[in-house]
């Protein structure tokens, strides 16, 4: 440690302070040989390293083609929502997303695809009578723990019986390590989710919203069902608690999909 913190030109207690925020993080692991400790980037998390420290890099791109991405969104969503509103909400969408620190290659995939599943929500607000799958939208603090495991847990055993998402009232910049781990080891994908925050549309798209630890900070609109499920932030907890707070969660997805008729078979 002494080494490292003269080698950068830091105090020791700075350099302990950051190795530890690492660790959280999940970006490092330290082993312990004697009286040294070894510190290094788990396998599964290198990819997300280099994309970070490239960034740093000169020749680094540090936007991203916006109108590209509006032309893009447009072809799709043709004929249901007008150039000027994809347009405003993509760059909503930046602003809503830029504060929680993700690398600038990795804001502008984030931006592009919030504004998707915000211009979807949008568009089923504006036509409720169309036919489509039920809508569960969950709601937690930072939108990396809780939340996204009952929606990964909804995908995989609702299929697309339900449409799901999820949502921060203050959204981390990351999902929770332990949670990726938790949902590894029983085989479910979360695949490209990042925490995404709270957004009107998304509440008023929804036919069922589930607060866990979110208090007030959802809006209620009426003809929906709302539920708030007392349960524990993983982040707080070691493994073996997140596993709990997993199969918990699982126990309460299978019973909301029963009551929805909404369990895969």
């Amino acid at each position: 440690m002494t080494a490292l913190a003269e080698s950068l030109g830091l105090r020791q207690p700075t350099v302990s302070h950051h190795l530890a925020t690492l660790r959280e993080a999940g970006l490092v692991v330290s082993e312990k040989e004697g009286r040294r400790v070894w510190y290094s980037v788990p396998q599964e998390r290198i990819d997300r390293v280099l994309s970070i420290m490239g960034d740093a890099t000169p020749d680094a791109p540090h936007t991203f083609d916006i109108e590209r991405t509006v032309d893009r969104l447009a072809e799709r969503f043709r004929g249901v929502h007008s150039r000027e509103t994809i347009d405003a909400c993509l760059r909503e969408s930046i602003e809503l997303l830029a504060p929680q620190g993700a690398a600038p290659r990795e804001l502008g995939s984030r931006a592009a695809a919030f504004t998707t599943t915000r211009l979807e929500a949008l568009a089923r607000t504006q036509d409720r009578a169309a036919d489509g799958p039920l809508e569960v939208l969950y709601v937690c603090v930072r939108n990396a723990g809780r939340s996204q495991l009952a929606a990964a847990l909804t995908r995989q055993l609702a299929g697309e019986r339900v449409r799901v998402r999820s949502a921060g009232s203050a959204p981390a910049s990351w999902l929770s390590s332990g949670v990726v781990a938790s949902l590894d080891e029983i085989g479910v994908p979360l695949g490209g989710e990042f925490p995404k925050p709270l957004t009107d549309e998304a509440v008023r798209a929804a036919d069922v919203v589930i607060t866990m630890g979110c208090g007030d900070a959802c809006p209620v609109y009426p003809g929906k069902r709302y539920e708030d499920w007392d349960l524990p932030d993983p982040a707080t907890l070691p493994i073996h608690g997140v596993r709990e707070v997993r199969d918990e969660i699982e126990r309460r997805v299978r019973n909301l999909l029963t009551e929805m008729g909404a369990l895969a078979r």
